[in-house]
């Protein structure tokens, strides 16, 4: 699935790479990693800081090497209110698995409710 299919669309992009973490917001979220070419590797979400999950991110070598799917190039991101941020996750983790039968290839566990 691309980024493109999730509504409401992430409206921040960086690249997936240390010296980006200055441009991710320290406001709690939602975000996707993606390949190049938009494909969706992982959705998440933070209460705490987009900034800090990104670098959380990057220190963890399942999002960053190689993937049958492809590379995580993207880190899409979307401020949001702290107390909806688990609906919004959710939405696009249910747009994800009606559209492709299974979650991304990077996340482990469905997220609740």
């Amino acid at each position: 699935m691309r980024i493109t299919q999730l509504q409401p669309l992430p409206n921040c992009r960086v690249s997936f790479k240390r010296s980006e973490y200055k441009k991710v917001s320290t406001a709690p979220g939602c975000y996707v990693l993606t390949t190049f070419q938009g494909e969706i590797l992982y959705i998440g979400k933070t209460d705490r800081s987009l900034d800090v999950r990104f670098q959380e991110h990057l220190g963890n070598s399942e999002k960053t090497q190689p993937t049958d799917e492809g590379k995580a190039f993207w880190f899409y991101f979307l401020e949001y209110e702290s107390n909806k941020i688990g609906v919004l996750e959710k939405t696009w983790m249910n747009a994800f698995v009606t559209t492709e039968g299974r979650l991304p290839l990077l996340n482990k566990i469905s997220p609740p409710g």
